[in-house]
């Protein structure tokens, strides 16, 4: 197994009805190079996702997949901003 070099992070607002189906489908959730999945609860409905990958090409090939995902989770979401809709995703190569 490969250590992951690339990774993703998403920070999102979750309805608060919606929490437990919102972590069902992400248990569902999984790709190829996706070596890792963490959510951290950053303030009383606010979560981050980060996900390690393999490479930033496993992640681009895994973009279809992760926007049906987002599809699948969209209404369980709060809007952020009107410029930002309800994720705030942002991804790099690991770097320390």
């Amino acid at each position: 197994m490969s250590t992951p070099s690339f990774m993703n992070v998403v920070r999102y607002k979750l309805k608060p009805d919606c929490v437990d189906k919102y972590f069902e489908k992400l248990a569902e959730f999984n790709s190829e190079g996706l070596r890792g999945k963490y959510v951290a609860k950053t303030g009383v409905n606010d979560y981050c996702f980060v996900g390690l990958w393999d490479s930033e090409e496993a992640i681009a090939a895994a973009r279809p997949r992760m926007l049906a995902h987002l599809d699948e989770v969209r209404g369980f979401m709060e809007e952020l901003s009107p410029d930002l809709g309800v994720t705030d995703p942002v991804s790099g190569p690991i770097v320390a």
